[in-house]
């Protein structure tokens, strides 16, 4: 079976556990922790699976989250557009490939702060997932280039974007020396205001061997791995395939190989040529050919929805709503009354 949620009812479900089981909720017994409100460790929710989740604030602006279970079932968490923070996500076990973070063991993701587009995030059901995260304020990282904090400098201008703006995202190995501070922040020996002392240090030592792997910062957007003419006739072939199959569109991977590349340069190549996810466009053309479909006036509600993929009616009402600000049973009313008089 798969669950499918949105980003904002998951977290509900796991802030509830914590709120309802705070007495429960211990932590894992390799990390040494102090039981304060910057440090709060709760059970995984048993509805979703086994394990837990630890969030521990070391200041205002630097948030360090550790996670470490594993899904009853497989799972998909749907994000809407979103401001996002700067963050480093690191994989130690398990984690699936998603359309946005294909990343694999032994590998983190780097996103610079931004919008986050609307996206899907998959997870496998028995898989054991474990992943340390970082969330950093932009402001804080322009305190380190700059004596002031409300002026960036301009050699971070493609790492730190308007909310507006699509944030800079890529993928890294994790390099030996990385791979030991993670570790040295998994195994901290201190508690109370040593131990955020302590992890901030390594939050920085982190952020700066990620900064050294970045192409130089000369104000410009870095030069991503150019696109060939011929990467660039597959994405356009891609995006006819995903038009082809809007009722049942193959997956990032199946899509990437279909094409002949691999599913990291379609996921960039093609937020490069077309200025979206592929998720995102799949979205606006389902959402338009079920328009049309409505607008005709030959299927119902449930018909249209099953023509562009959808089993499910209200996930199906949500998406129409988002995109069009009505829902499809309104839509409907409207166009088959306009048939009426016309």
């Amino acid at each position: 079976m798969t669950i499918t949620l949105s980003q904002q009812d998951y977290w509900q479900l796991v802030r509830h556990i914590q709120e309802t089981n705070a007495a429960a909720s211990q932590p894992h017994q390799d990390i040494n922790r102090n039981t304060d409100e910057y440090d709060i460790t709760w059970k995984y929710p048993k509805q979703l699976g086994a394990g837990y989740y630890r969030k521990i604030r070391i200041r205002d602006g630097i948030v360090l989250a550790i996670a470490d279970y594993r899904l009853h079932d497989d799972l998909i968490i749907t994000s809407d557009e979103r401001e996002h923070p700067l963050e480093l996500n690191y994989v130690l076990m398990g984690a699936a490939p998603s359309e946005s973070y294909p990343v694999k063991v032994g590998q983190h993701c780097f996103c610079g702060s931004g919008m986050a587009p609307e996206e899907a995030g998959y997870e496998v059901a028995d898989l054991h997932k474990f992943t340390v995260n970082i969330h950093i304020e932009p402001a804080l990282l322009g305190q380190w280039a700059t004596d002031c904090s409300k002026e960036l400098s301009q050699s971070l201008n493609y790492l730190i974007k308007p909310p507006d703006r699509l944030y800079h995202l890529q993928i890294y190995n994790t390099s030996s020396a990385m791979q030991q501070i993670v570790q040295h922040i998994l195994q901290c020996p201190f508690q109370g205001l040593t131990q955020r002392i302590y992890l901030e240090g390594k939050v920085w030592e982190l952020m700066a061997l990620q900064l050294a792997q970045l192409p130089e910062m000369d104000g410009s957007t870095p030069s991503a791995k150019g696109l060939k003419p011929d990467d660039i006739e597959r994405i356009h072939y891609a995006k006819e395939l995903l038009v082809a199959r809007l009722d049942d569109p193959p997956s990032l991977i199946d899509l990437a190989r279909l094409i002949g590349i691999n599913d990291c340069k379609l996921k960039v190549g093609f937020r490069q040529v077309f200025g979206t996810t592929v998720f995102g466009y799949l979205q606006d053309c389902r959402m338009e050919r079920a328009r049309q479909l409505l607008t005709a006036g030959e299927m119902t509600i449930t018909e249209a929805a099953q023509a562009v993929g959808y089993v499910n009616r209200s996930h199906f009402a949500l998406a129409f709503r988002k995109k069009f600000g009505i829902n499809p049973s309104v839509y409907r009313k409207r166009q088959r009354h306009f048939w009426q008089i016309s």
